[in-house]
C-alpha cells in the first residue's frame, strides 16, 4: 500500500502520538490489564475470570466464535458495559466504573455510525467540535487524518455517496483524529467484500504502525487475526485459552480448540494416536506439514508415519486438499502445493493407498478440549 504517511513525514496525528510526551503515559507499558473479570448477564455468564494485558502501541486481536466472549470484553474497555466482578484498567487507571466519555478511547463499529446528514468532513471532525478544538487546528487534524486513510479528495461529500470502504475509512479516521490512548475496532471489516476486506487488513495494519497507538481489533475471522496482530487472544466459552503472536499461537497450540479454531488442523487422540507417536495423548498435525507419498516410503528416524486411503480430493487451485482415512483409525487432512500437479493428476490420487509423513517437531500434544462446541446465538 501507498499515500500512507509515517512519523517522519510530519503528520499533525503522528507527531502527536510520537512526539507529545505524557509523564503517565511514558512510565506505564501496559495499555489495557485484565483482573480476574467476569460478565453476567442474568444466568448466563459471559466472561468467565478473564486475566489480559494489553501491551502499549501494539495491535491486539480477540478472536473467538461468536459467543465466546471476545466482544463483551471490548465493550467493557469500551465502557458499553460493566464487569460483574474483577478489575479493568486502562494506562494504569482503574475504569471499571467509569462511564464511556471518561475513558480515553475510540470504538469504531461494524456499522461505522457516521451522521449521514454530515459531510466527511465534518463527520471526521465531529469529536473536535464537540470539545471545542479551534477552527483553524480542527480543519489541519480532519486533513490529516483523511489524508492518513488516503480519502483526501472525499472531505466534502455525504456519506451517502462513498462506498463500503470509503465509509469504513471515514469511520477510522473519526476515531483516530482524537488521538485517543487505545482504538477498540469492532469486526469493522465484517461488511466488506473479501478483496476489498484483504486489501484493509494491510492497511489498517500500517495505518497503526504509523500513528503508534495501541489498536484492540475483535474478529471471528482467523486470517484477520494472523494477518494484522503483533499478539491475538482466543476466546472460547467466556475463557482465553492461548495468548501469544501470530506464529506462536499458529505453530505452537495450547489446546485442540485453538488448533481446531485458528486455521485447519488434524487432531488425534486414543487409540488412533497411540499407532502413530507409541502415546494415547492427543496430538495436532498441521496439513500442509504432511508429505503425501507411497505406502511403502521409507519413515526417517525424525519423523512419524502413517498409512490410509484417500476419501476424497478438494482442487483449489494453489493447493489440492486430500482426505486420508488411516488404517489405524482416524483421519488426517492433507495440503499439498500444486507445483507441478494439473487438477486431473490431483483427482485421480482418489480411492489410492498413500503413505503420509512429517517432521516429528511438528507434531504438538495438546489438551483435549470440545473442539466441536456449538457456538452460541449472537454476540456476546
Amino acid at each position: 500500500m501507498t499515500g500512507i504517511p509515517g512519523p517522519s513525514e510530519g503528520s499533525v496525528l503522528a507527531e502527536a502520538a510520537h512526539a507529545v510526551h505524557d509523564p503517565v503515559r511514558d512510565e506505564v507499558q501496559d495499555a489495557v490489564r485484565f483482573e480476574g473479570v467476569v460478565k453476567r448477564f442474568g444466568d448466563v455468564t459471559a466472561v468467565d475470570g478473564v486475566d489480559l494485558t494489553v501491551r502499549e502501541g501494539e495491535f491486539f486481536s480477540m478472536l473467538g466464535p461468536s459467543g465466546s466472549g471476545k466482544t463483551t470484553c471490548l465493550r467493557m474497555i469500551a465502557g458499553f458495559e460493566t464487569p460483574s466482578e474483577g478489575h479493568i484498567y486502562l494506562g494504569g487507571e482503574d475504569v471499571s466504573r467509569l462511564a464511556p466519555y471518561e475513558r480515553d478511547v475510540n470504538t469504531v463499529f461494524q456499522d461505522y455510525a457516521l451522521f449521514p446528514h454530515m459531510t466527511v468532513a465534518d463527520n471526521v471532525g465531529y469529536g473536535l467540535t464537540v470539545k471545542k478544538v479551534p477552527r483553524a487546528e480542527r480543519r489541519a487534524a480532519v486533513a490529516d487524518a483523511l489524508e492518513m486513510v488516503r480519502l483526501p479528495e472525499l472531505g466534502k461529500r455525504k456519506p451517502g455517496q462513498l462506498s463500503g470502504g470509503q465509509r469504513q475509512r471515514v469511520a477510522l479516521a473519526r476515531a483516530l483524529v482524537n488521538r485517543p490512548r487505545v482504538l477498540l475496532l469492532d469486526e469493522p471489516l465484517g461488511a466488506l467484500d473479501l478483496k476489498l476486506r484483504q486489501a484493509m487488513q494491510i492497511e489498517l495494519k500500517h495505518i497503526q504502525q504509523s500513528v503508534g497507538l495501541t489498536f484492540i481489533y475483535v474478529t471471528h475471522d482467523q486470517e484477520e487475526a494472523l494477518t494484522m496482530s503483533d499478539r491475538l487472544a482466543v476466546f472460547n466459552r467466556g475463557q482465553v485459552e492461548q495468548v501469544g503472536s501470530p506464529a506462536d499461537v499458529y505453530e505452537k497450540p495450547a489446546t485442540a480448540f485453538v488448533a481446531g479454531f485458528v486455521g485447519t488442523s488434524n487432531i488425534l487422540d486414543g487409540g488412533a494416536a497411540s499407532a502413530v507417536t507409541g502415546s494415547s495423548d492427543a496430538f495436532t498435525i498441521r496439513p500442509e506439514k504432511i508429505a503425501l507419498l507411497s505406502p511403502d516410503a521409507p519413515v526417517a528416524t525424525d519423523e512419524y508415519g502413517a498409512t490410509g486411503r484417500v476419501e476424497d480430493v478438494v482442487y483449489l487451485g494453489a493447493v489440492t486438499r486430500y482426505i486420508v482415512e488411516l488404517e489405524t483409525g482416524g483421519r488426517l487432512v492433507v495440503l499439498q502445493q500444486n507445483l507441478a500437479t494439473e487438477s486431473m493428476e490431483a483427482l485421480e490420487v482418489k480411492g489410492e493407498r498413500v503413505g503420509l509423513r512429517w517432521k516429528r517437531q511438528f507434531s504438538r500434544k495438546v489438551e483435549r478440549t470440545d473442539v466441536n462446541a456449538t457456538e452460541e446465538e449472537g454476540k456476546v
